[in-house]
This record gives C-alpha cells, structure tokens and sequence, in this order.
C-alpha cells in the first residue's frame, strides 16, 4: 500500500509565461497527514478499483481516475513490460480542489508499480516519466517539502518547515486549473529569494503573507465563495495565516497545535469538506 500525500503550495506566485502559454511558478510545496493510497496486486490484465469517500467524484472520465491508468501504461511502455496490475485507489482527498490528488495519485502508482514488476529504472529517468504525466507529478513523487519553479518541474529542497497543525477546508466546489489560469490577469511577481528557514510558525507566517497565492483573485472571481472561505479562516482563534492552495478551491489555515485547528474546523459550515491535520 502505497499513501499519495495531498500537496499544499504554503505559496504560488505567477513569475512569467512561456511561449507555449505555461505559465513559470515560484512556489513552496509541502506534503501533508491527508492522503489517498493505492494498492497493486498481481493480475492478467490492467483494472482500477476506486473506493472510499471520494470515489464517486471519480465515476465516468475524471482525469484524475484516467491519471492512474495513464501512469501505469506509460510506465509499461517505458520499461516494456506487460501492463498487468489489479490497482485498487483509496480515494480521500477531493477533486480538483487545488491539493494535487490525481498528480499524488499517480506518482503513488509508479512507485508501487516500479516494486510490483520489478522494474530497474534510474531515478531520473522516472522523474522525466512522473514530468511526461503532468507538472505536478515530480513533486510528488520526491514527496517532499521543495521550491518548485519552471512550471512545477524543477524542484529544490526547502528549508526545514517548523511544526504547525493545518487546516483544510473545501466549499464542495471544482476549480480546474486551467480555467483559473485563463481567468488571472494583472502583473507577474517578482521571484524573491528564499532564505535559511524560519525559526517558528510566525517566522514562516509573516513570510507566507509577504508572498501569497497569485492566482486567489482568478479563484474567487469563478467561485466567490473562496472568499467566504479565507474569510472565516481568518477570523478563527490561533490562526497563523491563511491563503487558498494551488488553484484552489481549498484554502488552509496554519495553527500551532492539532487542537486549535480542530477547534476551527467545528465551527465551518457543515457542508464544507475539512481535514484537520499536519504537515509532514
């Protein structure tokens, strides 16, 4: 079994585009206790079995189900080998809500698959694999807290991050990262350097808001209720900063302990998707 760890980019700036119309990121990505898994066993032929709170998000062709399969095929044809494997995907993390899921979901089943065939394959030939299946995949198959730039693709390691609890909150609404791109508008940022690390949560507070997320605005203005989101984060008692993830629609909270986060948490709207837990 193999956890696929829903990312957070703590912030996203929009730094230029490139010819092809991609636009170039400067972004901290970390990895949190939220996570979908997939298990692989051997089989005669390539199935998905998608369970869990999540699946039914999953049913017809969602990209992030097609996503899994894709990885599979692709890592087969790479290593040429048979693509047979039953896959069965835990799913938990929602859809296109900004937390990188079917990218996680993915980079989990190489991972897994790599074992299950036997597969002798360099690392850096199964990064520029994971890069073929979409920008987000590299990050997390490294898993780990990184500087992404490029479009995603390059990734640096970051400066230890301090222990916080995180919130995470979904209104129960789509973003697909496409159009909340077309939908920015306004000036580039300008990459500002990263220093040694931050001594504590309000170190890395106060360096998260110098930054922010680039794309809230393009967010807000296709589905308004992101804003009622960071706003009743904001107003929440022991929040350390508040931003929306990737490209939205969930937003997070940064809290020193589990329990302020979870007292949080208790006092959102019902209907609103949540996870209470921490970075890892």
């Amino acid at each position: 079994m193999r956890p696929a760890r829903a990312k957070v980019n703590l912030w996203l700036n929009v730094v230029g585009r490139r010819a092809d119309g991609y636009h170039l990121l400067d972004s901290l990505i970390a990895f949190t206790d939220l996570a979908d898994e997939i298990e692989v066993a051997p089989a005669g032929d390539l199935s998905l079995e998608i369970v869990g709170p999540g699946a039914a998000a999953l049913d017809g062709d969602d990209a992030a189900d097609n996503l899994v399969l894709k990885a599979a095929r692709l890592l087969a044809g790479r290593a040429g080998v048979a693509p047979r494997a039953a896959l069965r995907l835990t799913k938990r993390i929602p859809v296109a809500a900004g937390l990188g899921g079917g990218s996680a979901d993915a980079a989990a089943t190489l991972r897994a698959l790599v074992d299950l065939w036997r597969i002798a394959m360099p690392e850096e030939e199964l990064f520029d694999l994971a890069a073929s299946l979409g920008a987000d995949v590299p990050m997390c198959l490294a898993g780990q807290p990184a500087v992404a730039t490029g479009i995603g693709e390059r990734l640096a390691p970051a400066p230890r991050l301090p222990d916080c609890a995180i919130l995470l909150v979904n209104p129960g609404v789509a973003l697909p990262t496409p159009a909340v791109f077309r939908a920015r508008s306004g000036d580039l940022s300008a990459g500002l350097p990263i220093g040694p690390g931050w001594s504590d949560l309000a170190a890395l507070a106060a360096d998260l808001a110098r930054r922010g997320n680039d794309l809230t605005a393009a967010a807000i203005s296709l589905q308004p209720v992101v804003a009622d989101v960071l706003d009743r984060l904001r107003s929440s008692d022991g929040i350390a900063h508040v931003a929306m993830s990737g490209s939205g629609a969930t937003c997070f909270g940064l809290y020193a302990s589990i329990e302020a986060a979870q007292r949080a948490a208790s006092h959102l709207p019902t209907a609103w998707w949540r996870h209470a837990g921490r970075l890892v």
